[in-house]
């Protein structure tokens, strides 16, 4: 097949054009080139999205378009020039509206209002999931055929935001962990290698619809501890109660000051706990945790600048401090 990728120099979009060359595929690439080099095998075709595509784009026939852009004028350009082909359009579940509900799926949880214009997202990060709505709309409206992706926390080799890799690099060091939380809170984490194979696998399947592509949820307990596994360690965890994490300043999800995968909760129990089995019928297969931790670990290890987001040790020092003289 001839698969044309939107992007393919980052994270989700490369690991699925090193996907799709790896199975055979023509791949194309088209970005601005800026973040980064495409995989051996594929071509890069040079488009800056703000502008309307290239001739060698729209004068060529493709098999299908994979793209993961958040800016909804993006992606009506992109669809209005290439309308014929089959579409995979990655969002994500900051669509829904409601994230305090567990078990939710395409179809049972609402959406958020779309919006239709661009947004700095550095500025108004509130408009990622209203944005996502829009360019769904686009894709449906647009394309000949096409399948909704709708992401939870990516998480692998490569990946920019640091969240998940805060896990891999701090229980790599064992010792006293502070968990946040609660031990029974869930949590879904996704590999990008294993979201990436399934994208190429809807491209030539031709699969349609809307789906949640999440890992089976599971017990932050259970998540941390195969984390531990994947690493080779054997922390001690110390559970801290949410409240007195929120008195203490620590931030949740991201950041310099968080301790990633932790939401406050009930308001976010349903973020990281969506109905799996649709996307598990539909082909995803999920790696163990325990794999993409320790994969994880050696691309942070081979890549000294590589992003880690989340509280360093002496921050998570005093609090584990506060923490005990609070209870005892």
């Amino acid at each position: 097949m001839r698969i044309l990728v939107l992007g393919g120099t980052a994270f989700l979009s490369k690991a699925t054009a090193a996907a799709a060359v790896a199975k055979g595929h023509e791949v194309v690439c088209a970005a601005r080139g800026e973040s980064g080099s495409v995989p051996a095998g594929a071509r890069l075709v040079v488009w800056d999205r703000r502008q309307d595509p290239p001739a060698e784009l729209t004068g060529a026939p493709f098999d299908a378009v994979v793209d993961v852009a958040r800016q909804p004028s993006w992606v009506r350009r992109a669809v209005a020039a290439l309308p014929d082909f089959h579409w995979v359009f990655v969002s994500t579940i900051n669509v829904y509206a409601d994230e305090s509900t567990p078990g939710g799926r395409p179809g049972t949880l609402p959406l958020r209002h779309p919006r239709h214009e661009d947004a700095d997202l550095a500025v108004d990060m509130d408009a990622y999931g209203p944005m996502k709505v829009a360019c769904e709309q686009a894709v449906r409206d647009g394309a000949a055929s096409s399948m909704i992706v709708r992401p939870g926390l990516i998480a692998g080799p490569d990946d920019p935001t640091g969240r998940f890799s805060y896990w891999p690099a701090r229980l790599a060091h064992g010792g006293e962990v502070l968990a946040p939380g609660a031990p029974h809170d869930t949590v879904q984490v996704i590999d990008v290698r294993d979201l990436a194979a399934w994208l190429v696998d809807a491209v030539e399947a031709g699969t349609t619809g809307d789906y949640d592509a999440v890992g089976p949820a599971q017990p932050l307990a259970d998540a941390l501890a195969a984390v531990a596994a994947g690493v080779g360690t054997a922390p001690q965890w110390t559970w801290v109660d949410q409240g007195f994490l929120a008195e203490q300043g620590v931030e949740p999800w991201a950041g310099t000051d968080a301790v990633p995968l932790w939401l406050p909760r009930p308001e976010y129990d349903g973020m990281l706990a969506h109905d799996a089995a649709p996307s598990l019928a539909a082909g995803l297969r999920p790696r163990p945790l325990a794999e993409t931790a320790a994969d994880t670990l050696a691309w942070l290890r081979s890549t000294p600048d590589a992003p880690v987001s989340g509280i360093d040790r002496d921050r998570e020092a005093e609090v584990l401090s506060a923490w005990r003289t609070r209870t005892g």
